[in-house]
């Protein structure tokens, strides 16, 4: 199962909501994943998703908010995965009309009814109906990658003027999404973990979250390893190609002058180095006597590669 079917269908489970709340929940999945038809029979409304859990929780919520009766069917998907695809449908005989009204998708302007693509006020007065709201949106147009490989949240929506006001509505809770359109889709996204979190904790799926923060965590620790790992490779690698290149000079004035012609403090690193040529600048430095800084050893060894460029060119 994926994370985003475990969220759903945690949110699913969510039953204890009061009716402006399951109307403010059901009004949002029907904007975002149900489609009108008119024919022969009337108004029709049709909820549609590949997620199990959610058509239940729709079935449940239009039934005991809204004494609807509605029918369950199933079919299969057109895409190569041929996932089930479950319909919640509701026909005028059901009260679609009445329901259409009172979810703000149907306005009535002087006895003619108009579709309405914003998100009716009514529906998100308070906080918690502004929480029932999103909750209701992400089962009906949501999603979530797997944060095992990324951080990403989404809602799809079709129309521009609803994911503009489904967005200012998440971000009145301090988060950061944004909209984006794609093909014929306007998405509202968030890609930061700790937003993601505070999101599933205001839609109510506390069980994922913990998931999800424990896999934040995991990953944290991870990457400070990797970090320090490597901070230690390079530290390591650094130090191995200064010490060749010190050797390599001081064999050269070995060579060429002899290391008796350099001054004592020279002369006795310059043996320290060719002794203990995988020794840290402060070990060579703790073995002279008297003791010398790491700084003091570098000094000196810079003094020596100095001299040995010198004897290079001839200069010395």
């Amino acid at each position: 199962m994926s994370f985003s079917s475990k969220v759903k269908g945690e949110i699913c489970r969510y039953v204890d909501v009061t009716n402006e709340e399951a109307l403010a929940e059901i009004s949002a999945i029907m904007k975002v994943s149900g489609t009108i038809s008119f024919s022969g029979l009337g108004l029709a409304f049709r909820i549609a998703t590949e997620n199990p859990a959610s058509a239940r929780h729709i079935f449940k919520l239009l039934k005991e908010h809204f004494q609807i009766h509605s029918k369950l069917m199933v079919k299969k998907g057109n895409s190569l995965k041929k996932n089930n695809i479950y319909m919640v449908s509701i026909d005028e005989e059901m009260g679609v009309r009445n329901l259409l009204q009172k979810t703000g998708i149907f306005q009535e302007i002087d006895g003619v009814l108009t579709l309405d693509y914003r998100i009716d006020e009514k529906m998100v007065e308070t906080d918690e109906l502004k929480r029932a709201y999103i909750r209701g949106a992400f089962i009906g147009g949501g999603s979530i990658s797997n944060p095992e490989k990324t951080y990403h949240l989404e809602f799809v929506t079709h129309s521009e003027e609803y994911a503009e006001d489904l967005c200012l509505l998440i971000n009145s809770f301090e988060l950061k999404s944004k909209v984006i359109q794609r093909k014929n889709s306007h998405i509202i996204y968030i890609k930061e973990g700790d937003q993601i979190s505070t999101l599933l904790s205001i839609v109510g799926a506390h069980t994922s979250l913990l998931e999800l923060e424990n896999i934040r965590i995991m990953k944290e620790m991870r990457n400070n390893v990797n970090r320090l790992v490597n901070c230690e490779t390079a530290n390591l690698s650094k130090t191995v190609n200064a010490s060749v290149r010190q050797v390599e000079s001081i064999k050269l004035l070995q060579r060429e002058i002899g290391l008796q012609r350099l001054p004592s403090n020279l002369r006795e690193i310059a043996e320290l180095r060719l002794s203990y040529p995988e020794e840290s600048l402060k070990e060579l430095g703790e073995i002279l006597v008297p003791p010398v800084g790491k700084s003091g050893v570098n000094h000196r060894l810079r003094k020596l590669e100095k001299i040995a460029e010198e004897v290079r060119s001839g200069t010395y």
